[in-house]
């Protein structure tokens, strides 16, 4: 249960309210904590709400302290429901302020499974919040968020709030830790893995791509080891004992092991800085099941694999003939925000959106190819068939294999796919049209946010 007036975290007029104005809350332990929100700080953290006999019944965590509380001391968190019993018991409030937003989310996690707070029961009893689960039965334990925990083999963490702050939080701490969240059945020692081709979160240092044996078992559970140590809460001891480890490292002359250490203390030192969760964050999205999009994928495209990466492609046209394109990125059927880009047009004049997307599509597979990193699963194109056969055409170019192609066309929603006469019509309800559906629009998002700030800026310049 999150206060429903502040999502935003910012400051609420507190000292505009008083306790007639909340009717039966006005008591005095209720006025007292009123007042010491107004000297909390504005920093993150989690907040501990008390009631007359001070236990503690509801925790909750913040990026701002002072204005998450204050917003429970307004007259509309007396009079909605999902607060109003809550309010109408507070005497007093607590907080405890936390480095960084990912150290709240745990925090927060951590004292509602010790402490069991009154209000917080539903978080603890509904098996379908979200969890951070570990599955340490594998050689090479993977890290995944869930609604479903295993029994066996795992080790969980949660449950947590909100699914889109632990979305988040787990994209930070791949950063640091740089744990796998595939679901490969990855066996040591199994010599076929040395031949397969990482996925892109090892060309862009956010996994140790154990898939391809480029780290011992020993070293890959050593940072899964680290990473739980993290969210247990151990982060002073774990910061010991990497410094001890780097500096052994850089005695023994292992100069490579002793410069990640460096650079995983640094993030971790800094992670105030790095652990805003809204800039992570991938949308709950409740419409759409990522793993039965990619499975729906797999069938209807008659794919030998569930497919992992998928690339999405849009065109957004600036006053005067300017274009821009758009390329999106989702892992696991979700956003992956490190991986968007964005392209000004430069070979094209006036409004040509095919050769827009040809000259879009060979610049991407252009790098790709020259830098040896893998290409998507599929490559999504807003359009129909003419900008289907634009980014093909791409394709023969580079004279490269391409991944599998397919366009979406907006007024049918119907799939265009290279070879076939006719689209393909898919139920409007099914999970895979609305993955589809979802990348498309998300890069046609991202175009048009493009298109506005060249916009401001050609604006600027005429000034």
């Amino acid at each position: 249960m999150d206060a429903p007036l502040s999502p935003d975290d910012t400051d609420l007029p507190l000292d505009a309210v008083t306790g007639d104005a909340l009717g039966d809350t006005g008591t005095l332990g209720f006025r007292r904590a009123m007042a010491k929100v107004r000297e909390f700080p504005r920093a993150p953290g989690i907040y501990l709400m008390k009631d007359s006999a001070g236990r503690v019944i509801y925790v909750g965590k913040a990026k701002s302290l002072r204005a998450r509380a204050s917003s429970y001391f307004l007259k509309a968190a007396a009079e909605d429901r999902r607060t109003a019993d809550l309010v109408r018991e507070i005497c007093d409030i607590d907080y405890v302020v936390a480095e960084s937003e990912v150290d709240a989310l745990l925090m927060e996690a951590r004292l509602v499974k010790d402490v069991q707070p009154k209000f917080n029961k539903d978080l603890r009893d509904d098996k379908s919040f979200p969890y951070l689960q570990i599955v340490t039965g594998e050689d090479f334990p993977r890290v995944e968020f869930t609604r479903e925990p295993g029994q066996k083999g795992v080790k969980l963490y949660g449950p947590f709030a909100s699914a889109g702050s632990l979305r988040g939080a787990i994209q930070v701490l791949q950063k640091i830790f740089k744990f796998r969240t595939c679901s490969l059945d990855i066996e040591d020692g199994d010599a076929r893995w040395r031949w397969y081709r990482p996925c892109l979160l090892a060309s862009i240092n956010q996994c140790t791509a154990p898939c391809n044996l480029r780290i011992t078992k020993e070293e890959y559970r050593r940072d899964i080891d680290r990473l739980r140590m993290f969210l247990e809460g151990k982060k002073a001891a774990l910061l010991k004992s990497m410094r001890e480890e780097m500096a052994a490292a850089a005695k023994e002359l292992r100069f490579e092991k002793a410069a990640r250490l460096r650079d995983e203390i640094h993030m971790l030192e800094t992670l105030d800085r790095r652990g805003k969760l809204d800039k992570h964050v991938q949308p709950e999205v409740f419409f759409i099941d990522p793993k039965k999009g990619l499975a729906g994928l797999k069938k209807v495209l008659k794919l030998e694999k569930k497919p992992r990466v998928i690339e999405g492609v849009d065109i957004a046209h600036l006053g005067g003939g300017e274009t821009v394109a758009s390329l999106v990125q989702f892992i696991d059927g979700l956003p992956f925000k490190p991986g968007y880009k964005r392209y000004r047009i430069r070979g094209v004049e006036g409004i040509d959106d095919f050769q827009s997307i040809h000259e879009v599509v060979l610049r991407r597979f252009a790098r790709l190819r020259d830098q040896d990193e893998s290409f998507p699963d599929i490559l999504l194109i807003d359009g129909g068939k003419g900008q289907l056969n634009a980014g093909m055409d791409a394709f023969q170019t580079l004279g490269v294999e391409p991944p599998t192609v397919i366009s979406l066309a907006k007024r049918e929603e119907e799939v265009y796919r290279p070879g076939e006469n006719e689209p393909l019509k898919l139920s409007r309800h099914s999970y895979a049209l609305r993955l589809l559906q979802y990348v498309r629009d998300e890069a046609h998002r991202f175009a048009q946010h493009y298109h506005h700030i060249l916009r401001k800026k050609s604006q600027l310049g005429e000034e």
